[in-house]
């Protein structure tokens, strides 16, 4: 986990897409209207089949969208992944073959990258004779359920190996070998590379001494395991004293990704309300243009290996609800904007926390709010981004517009005011043959129930079956109109 209450102040695609093994996105939603299969791209619809979208009660503002050329950024394979902490796949039975509901959980956001990583990995030891789920320690069954369960996902696995080490629990380069050596041979092509340590900046170290240790254990590794991929340094917010001197040193001869930690804030603090997270964030902004300049100076992508709402598992009654699925999807596409290859949304167990996935010592308890965000953006697909400029009177209304290899556009509009419904007219800079949406709507700000994408829910085991889409109001030329209500988001699938 990453404290990071005070903030300290085009990419080389090719080279993650063949790491990832040119991951494609799965199959998401299926209904009335709506097909999806492939590269989280919606299939054409049928518009004779669809109702008009219905007008939303109450107020109703009146708002553009203009779609223009490219923004420079693209979304690519395994942009929407996700973080655990190591403890969570060696203490309990969470990531294994016969997890079905957490592996349905994983394919309705996948294929993508899971990182095992966070405050945990640091004092977790391999015990090559262990019995395995052990807190504190990580041993050969544990792998091998992991192994499994990437096998049944079609996911990837960013590893993370102690090298801070705390207290009894003190690791050494000949342990760090051996556990590499282990989860080399058994996830095989499921492991994409190893990270060494967690927000090496909190460490209390200087930097010098942790290149020094990193090398010694990176040494270690490949003498055993001689083709295995690093990462670095994931950070935990210090990215022109870190992160950026650290790539510089490392460079692309030693790591084939730059990683960085970013939260918005501790959530402890009183701040850490609903109003600043939907609020627009300076300082993720700033932070990816610093990343942007340090991977193209090295010529490596560069990805948010692990983020979330605020720090400490998130603020109580924000991080869990409602907000976090429109919060989501200005987040990923934020970083997506601005050169980012993926993020790795940090999770795990219960309680009021900022975790996608709720579960109880290895159980599926069911999606969060978050969850519904990540779908969306997902549905948003893989291909070009383009410029897109809102403009609704200084309400909180945002819009993101990809160009599919396959053609046409994909429009999501998110509309985080609480009581405004906006309808929108969109210059898409093409012609319109037609149009469907659909819609992501919640009870409130606050609830951390009753979330629905098209009237739909996800079940526990990760099935989701949304109702019919809908047509927009209005398709003339190069404009259609729709109803973006208040407190949703809206994706549009253009053909």
């Amino acid at each position: 986990m990453h404290v990071n209450g005070l903030r300290k102040k085009s990419v080389n695609r090719r080279t993650l897409l063949c790491g990832l093994g040119a991951l494609a996105g799965n199959s998401l939603l299926t209904g009335c209207g709506f097909s999806l299969t492939g590269s989280n791209s919606v299939a054409t619809p049928t518009p004779t089949t669809l109702p008009l979208q219905p007008a939303p009660a109450g107020p109703l503002a009146q708002g553009t969208v203009r779609v223009s050329g490219s923004a420079g950024a693209f979304i690519g394979p395994a942009f929407t992944g996700l973080s655990y902490e190591k403890r969570s796949f060696s203490s309990q039975p969470l990531f294994t073959g016969s997890n079905t509901d957490m592996i349905g959980m994983f394919k309705g956001l996948g294929p993508s990258l899971l990182r095992i990583g966070g405050g945990s990995v640091d004092w977790t030891v391999w015990h090559a004779n262990g019995n395995g789920q052990t807190v504190g320690q990580v041993a050969p069954p544990d792998v091998k359920g992991l192994a499994a369960f990437l096998q049944a996902t079609g996911w990837q696995c960013l590893y993370g190996i102690n090298l801070g080490g705390t207290g009894g629990n003190k690791t050494t380069p000949a342990l760090a070998a051996a556990e590499v050596a282990y989860a080399v041979e058994t996830l095989g092509s499921s492991l994409y590379g190893i990270e060494l340590g967690n927000e090496c900046d909190w460490y209390g170290w200087p930097l010098s001494t942790f290149e020094a240790v990193w090398e010694q254990f990176r040494t270690a590794i490949l003498a055993t395991a001689p083709d295995v991929v690093f990462t670095g340094p994931s950070a935990g917010s210090d990215i022109p004293n870190w992160t950026i001197p650290f790539g510089d040193y490392a460079t692309k001869q030693q790591i084939a990704l730059l990683t960085q930690h970013y939260y918005r804030e501790d959530g402890t603090n009183a701040s850490a309300t609903a109003a600043e997270l939907l609020s627009a964030n300076p300082w993720l902004q700033g932070d990816c243009q610093q990343l942007q300049e340090a991977s193209l100076k090295i010529g490596i992508p560069w990805r948010m290996s692990e983020t979330n709402s605020f720090s400490h598992g998130g603020s109580i009654g924000v991080s869990d609800s409602y907000a976090s699925s429109l919060w989501v999807i200005d987040h990923l596409a934020t970083i997506a904007l601005n050169g980012g290859v993926g993020v790795n949304m940090h999770g795990g167990g219960s309680g009021p926390t900022y975790t996608p996935i709720e579960d109880n010592k290895g159980v599926v308890v069911g999606a969060r709010p978050e969850y519904y965000g990540l779908l969306m953006f997902n549905l948003l697909g893989q291909g070009q981004l383009l410029n897109t400029n809102v403009n609704a009177g200084g309400l909180n209304v945002t819009a993101y517009t990809v160009r599919p290899a396959s053609g046409g556009l994909n429009i999501l509009l998110v509309n985080k005011d609480s009581t405004q419904n906006v309808q929108v007219g969109i210059s898409c800079g093409q012609s319109v043959k037609q149009a469907s949406l659909l819609e992501m709507t919640g009870p409130s700000l606050a609830a951390t129930t009753g979330v629905v994408i098209q009237g739909a829910t996800v079940n526990v085991d990760g099935s989701f079956v949304p109702g019919g889409g809908w047509s927009p109001t209005r398709i003339i030329g190069e404009s259609i109109t729709c109803y973006v209500p208040a407190l949703s988001a809206v994706l549009l699938q253009v053909s």
